[in-house]
This record gives structure tokens, C-alpha cells and sequence, in this order.
């Protein structure tokens, strides 16, 4: 039985999201900046660490070889399948690999130090599901405990469309109205460069959803900024140089609130109160 929407899983198990964060200039970049952040917010090793939705592992296996304790946890069996087989190969342990759905977590209450939700939130596409997947996080964690949440842009959809050709396509302008008027983002021709259900948020809404799920003082971080849609941002990219500032900067504007809209992702960082 599915935890998510087929249309979800089915690009889940059809596109290699490990490859994506790996393979592609975006990917990395998205990848290199969020792993920045944590570094920078999370307790030190050996931390006990809970990854939901953490697909194959991209960020749970770096952090194990680091010392942290990770549990692994997705709805999508292959994914789970991937990170077991890695582990397999490369000898790094993680602490658990299971399949779950981060609004119903068969966790002990408190025992976590911190929570990742680098992927639940783009997915559940209605307000009440996103704050029991943020209210199950909270349980988990103790206090103290420092709570991750990754979001995409509700204006992500229009600068990629713009950036890739896809605008071209009267279907996919749809796409992109339909995106920016309610954040709810569909794909009924189920193109593959399209993504899929999934909900955009404001920078504001996500702080707002934090702050209801009873977190404290939550701060909201720009990954990519406007980089990842520039036209040179692969010549960049590939220059060592270039990507060592390019980095700096990033981390020196992921604040600014007029830069927020513009970044593909937004992560939401939080420490659980009581």
C-alpha cells in the first residue's frame, strides 16, 4: 500500500533523485548549500539524527561517517532499496533504513536530537497534513532539539520555465498560473521535466507553519538564491574558483528576505522549545 499519492511515487521511482542532488550543476548546488547548513546548526556527533523522507540517503550517509546516529526513513520502497544496497556496498552503517510516512512516525517521543524533513513538506499538498508531518517532528525531538525543513519556492516553477525553454510550452504556462495563484502545483500530462504534485510555498507561509507546529524561533534560509536560473551560472559553476565565492555569497545573502522568493528551495531552521 502507497503512503503517498501514485502520481508522487511513480516519479519517485522513475526519476534517480540521488543523481539528480549528484549529477546535474542545480542538484549539487542544492545539495553542497543544504549540507552547509546543517553543518553550521547541527548538535555535534554522535548526535541522533532522523532523516524522514530522506529518499536513498543523499544527506543521511555523509552524516554517519561524520559519527551521527541516522535513521533513515521514506515512503518509497526503492529508495529504501537503494539506501540499503549502499550501504551494502560501502560499508557505512546507518542506525535504521524503514518505510514510514512523516505524519504518522512510529517513534518514541523525544529522543531525537534533530529532525530532517528535507522532502515531506513539497508533497503534502494540504496545510493540515504539512503541520502533523511538522507536529510529528516536534514529538520526536527533544527539547532543544533542532527541527530542518526544506520548501520549494512558489515562484520556482516561472524561473525555471524561463530559464530551461519549458515556457515555451502553453501547457506548462498553466502550470506556472496555476503554481503562483494557489501554490498548488500539478502536472496532469505527467511530463517528466515537470515534476509533480506538489506544494510551493511563500517564505512567510512556511515560517507561519513552523511557528503553528509549536517550534520557536524559526529562521528561513535561501539555498540556491537567484543563481541557479542564471544564464552563467554552469560556466560558474564548473570554475573552482567561481564556486568557492559563488558559495560565500550565498551563505552571506540566504537571509535577505528580498532574496527568499527567488531561491529554488528554502530550508526553515528551528529548535523545539519544550
Amino acid at each position: 500500500m502507497s503512503l503517498i499519492r501514485d502520481e508522487i511515487e511513480t516519479h519517485y521511482r522513475e526519476a534517480a533523485e540521488s543523481q539528480r542532488l549528484s549529477a546535474s550543476r542545480r542538484g549539487e548546488l542544492e545539495r553542497l548549500r543544504t549540507q552547509a547548513i546543517l553543518a553550521r546548526y547541527l548538535p555535534p556527533a554522535p548526535a541522533t539524527i532522523f532523516d524522514i523522507g530522506g529518499a536513498a540517503g543523499v544527506y543521511a550517509f555523509p552524516l554517519a561517517t561524520q559519527g551521527y546516529q541516522v535513521h533513515l526513513i521514506d515512503p518509497v520502497e526503492l529508495h529504501l532499496e537503494q539506501a540499503r544496497r549502499y550501504a551494502m556496498d560501502s560499508g557505512i552503517a546507518l542506525a535504521s533504513v524503514v518505510r514510514g510516512d512523516a505524519r504518522h512516525l512510529d517513534i518514541t517521543s523525544g529522543i531525537a536530537d534533530a529532525v530532517l524533513l528535507l522532502g515531506p513538506l513539497y508533497h503534502l499538498v494540504e496545510h493540515a497534513d504539512r503541520l502533523k508531518a511538522l507536529h510529528e517532528a516536534g514529538r520526536v525531538l527533544k527539547r532543544g532539539g533542532m527541527v530542518f525543513t526544506a520548501a520549494i519556492s512558489r515562484f520556482a516553477s516561472l524561473l525555471d520555465g524561463l530559464s530551461t525553454g519549458n515556457f515555451r510550452d502553453a501547457q506548462f504556462r498553466e502550470i506556472v498560473a496555476a503554481d503562483l495563484a494557489s501554490g498548488q502545483h500539478r502536472n496532469p500530462m505527467n511530463h517528466p521535466a515537470y515534476f509533480t504534485t506538489a506544494y510551493f510555498h511563500r517564505p512567510e507561509e512556511l515560517r507561519s507553519e513552523v511557528r503553528e507546529a509549536g517550534f520557536g524561533e524559526v529562521q528561513i534560509l535561501a539555498l540556491e538564491g537567484p543563481a541557479w536560473c542564471t544564464t552563467l551560472f554552469g560556466e560558474a559553476w564548473e570554475d573552482p574558483a567561481q564556486r568557492q565565492e559563488l558559495m560565500k555569497f550565498l551563505s552571506a545573502i540566504e537571509r535577505e528576505p528580498s532574496i527568499l522568493g527567488a531561491s529554488a528551495h528554502m530550508i526553515a531552521v528551528a529548535q523545539k522549545r519544550s
